[in-house]
């Protein structure tokens, strides 16, 4: 994923494309930017047709509008699948881009084969649901930069921060270079919608692979199993001994994890292919 690389769509997202095969897209957290997904477009595009892009507010992708929702989100990816001529994508959401998957899922059920919700958010608890806005109310004053070293005690280990500084200064410099409204505003997102579509989430047919770490504080097992109880073809897989950043940290371990799903569902979109 070299910058140079990268490409811009008609409406104006930025993206990156590998590989042949069947379509896959990636979507990163809140902070962020598509270039977090390095190890797994690396990866997958050896066995499938691998899109990362910048979600609204993020790396050089267009802002979000002032009031804009998860299905504002869900859009800028329906509308990029149209540019890119692509009929159907399994969709792999991380952190908030687990939320812009589910609000994909909900949305554009016909343009979904699959879906991945990697080290996300369902239904906070009170304590849970007070620490996040809180960080959003200092976001509001200090903007990106607030909150920014907690966030990567929370999201790496303390040996991956020993023995990986030059990562941890690459990602503590992505969030703090975000736009300040873009970040506001998809954080706000971030922090009020982690029960998004919950009435509605029996209608997510396709299969669904719902992971997380085990140490994740804002991403918990326990979310994990309760989104997966809501949906009818969800399987759930806890990362041993991992926290928030399970794609960088154990990139190896989620690689060969998404592999699988991934392979499985090819696997299983071709029997159903083959008549009797």
């Amino acid at each position: 994923m070299k910058l140079t690389d990268a490409r811009k769509s008609p409406s104006g997202t930025r993206y990156w494309r590998a590989g042949r095969g069947a379509p896959v897209v990636l979507i990163h957290g809140v902070g962020l930017d598509a270039t977090m997904w390095q190890a797994q477009v690396d990866a997958l595009a050896k066995h499938y047709e691998v899109i990362a892009y910048d979600m609204l507010g993020h790396g050089e992708s267009a802002l979000p509008t002032e009031d804009a929702t998860l299905d504002d989100y869900a859009d800028q990816l329906l509308a990029l699948l149209d540019e890119l001529k692509l009929p159907k994508a399994t969709v792999v959401g991380f952190s908030m881009g687990g939320l812009v998957a589910r609000a994909f899922a909900l949305r554009h059920p016909p343009r979904l084969n699959a879906m991945v919700v990697l080290s996300s958010v369902f239904e906070r608890n009170e304590r849970q649901r007070a620490g996040v806005r809180r960080r959003l109310d200092e976001t509001r004053k200090q903007g990106p930069t607030a909150n920014v070293d907690g966030a990567l005690e929370r999201w790496f280990s303390p040996s991956f921060r020993d023995a990986h500084p030059e990562c941890i200064a690459a990602v503590r410099n992505r969030v703090t270079s975000n736009h300040p409204e873009g970040y506001y505003r998809s954080y706000a997102l971030f922090v009020t919608q982690d029960g998004f579509g919950l009435d509605k989430l029996a209608s997510i047919r396709v299969p669904v692979l719902i992971a997380t770490g085990e140490l994740d504080p804002g991403s918990t097992p326990q979310m994990a199993s309760a989104l997966a109880e809501h949906l009818p073809d969800a399987h759930v897989h806890i990362l041993r001994g991992q926290r928030h950043m399970a794609p960088v940290e154990a990139a190896s371990e989620v690689n060969s994890l998404l592999v699988r799903f991934l392979d499985d569902v090819h696997n299983r979109a071709l029997q159903e292919e083959i008549p009797g």
